[in-house]
């Protein structure tokens, strides 16, 4: 196997560098991304890995099924087109999802799902890294076959450059056994008895992640141990990386109760700098790599919505207010109304972009979680010199 990494007057690069697919990290200049679209969107269903609720609803309230209003999809695909827009203004080529029927049923031989759920979060089963595409196995069931509204352009972009490889992680099972009977029950104050152990809606027997929880950093690939990434998950992503050369860590945010996706919680914003989140800090003595290499850690500011003022069919935290969209190492768009975060952002000399996004909460994130990266100018670096780390041989 051909190792991507060579040793350059500048440091570690990476070889293995694709004119069509090419993104080592979150922040280089930004020259293609996929952003999602509410075209079909349903409602997510209840299932073992998912337990959606209407907020500050009484309990009991059952959640909506089927697909989205048609007022709904239209606010939403309203400022996903205003985002494509201003990327373009920018000079990136912007691509969508192909159509696709999202309230088609799901059924295997293991288990069953009434409908699917939309494609407006590609972040969330799509991730390149350098110049390899990876479908992530995602973790619930209505999310199924998410990866069929982007396979059209990832055969595109297979097909245009040999250079390009494509990796599709193994699909679990998704029955039963594979989630933790019980974990939507727990209480409060066992959830704080078991935060330390990492035990979330699935089990360690099948291997689990999406792409959502990670983060590239050039050479090193931040994995978040979470409800939708599991043990053996990022055990996969370490045997399918490391003999490539890249360094695949794991990270915990122990007082994050109900942790998915990394980029709420720890968002990379250029070499040297991340935006943490203060609520949900890093298990002590993680952040010892960071501060090693010479990483700043910047809490970002409170969001301007709190939790029981998102929108009622929002299943994520306030903290989609951190969810930006770096398209260059000081240049990041970020949601219109979170004005504390843009004033830290302009202190620290960033070019700001605000753009309204509200309506595309409900349906699973915010700026960075609507957009996959497909090409970014540079190449894979070496941003943590100073590590003991060993990786698979």
């Amino acid at each position: 196997m051909t190792n991507p990494f060579r040793t350059l007057k500048a440091g570690n690069r990476m070889q293995q560098v694709s004119e069509v697919v090419n993104s080592w990290n979150e922040w280089d200049p930004l020259e293609e991304i996929v952003v999602g679209s509410a075209d079909g969107a349903n409602f997510e269903p209840t299932e073992p890995g998912n337990r959606p609720q209407i907020r500050n609803a009484p309990p009991g309230t059952p959640f909506p099924s089927g697909p989205k209003s048609a007022e709904a999809v239209d606010r939403a695909n309203e400022e996903l087109a205003g985002l494509v827009s201003l990327l373009e203004s920018e000079g990136v080529r912007v691509r969508r999802p192909a159509p696709h029927d999202f309230s088609q049923s799901v059924r295997t031989p293991d288990f069953e799902a009434a409908n699917q759920y939309c494609a407006v979060c590609p972040r969330d089963v799509m991730i390149t890294i350098g110049n390899e595409i990876i479908e992530a196995p995602m973790s619930r069931r209505s999310r199924y076959f998410e990866f069929q509204p982007y396979r059209e352009l990832v055969y595109e972009y297979w097909n245009a450059d040999p250079r390009v490889v494509w990796t599709t992680a193994p699909k679990p099972s998704m029955a039963d056994k594979m989630y933790r009977d019980g974990f939507w029950d727990w209480p409060l104050a066992e959830r704080h008895e078991r935060m330390h152990s990492f035990e979330f809606c699935v089990t360690q027997d099948e291997v689990v992640f999406d792409a959502a929880d990670m983060s590239r950093f050039g050479r090193d690939i931040v994995v978040q141990e979470s409800m939708t990434t599991n043990r053996a998950g990022i055990s996969w992503l370490k045997r399918h990386l490391e003999p490539k050369g890249f360094r695949v860590r794991p990270v915990h945010f122990p007082l994050d109760f109900f942790p998915s996706h990394i980029d709420c919680t720890f968002v990379p914003l250029r070499p040297g700098l991340v935006l943490t989140n203060p609520d949900r800090p890093l298990r002590e003595g993680e952040e010892k790599l960071f501060l090693a290499n010479d990483w700043e850690l910047v809490d970002a500011p409170e969001p301007t919505t709190g939790n029981d003022e998102m929108p009622e069919f929002c299943q994520s935290s306030k903290w989609l207010s951190m969810n930006v969209l770096s398209i260059g190492p000081n240049k990041v768009i970020c949601e219109q109304q979170e004005k504390p975060l843009q004033e830290l952002l302009y202190k620290l000399d960033f070019e700001v972009f605000p753009v309204p996004f509200r309506n595309v909460f409900e349906y699973g994130g915010s700026l960075h979680c609507a957009t996959w990266d497909v090409r970014r100018v540079g190449a894979g670096e070496d941003y943590f010199p100073n590590s003991d780390y060993q990786p698979l041989a």
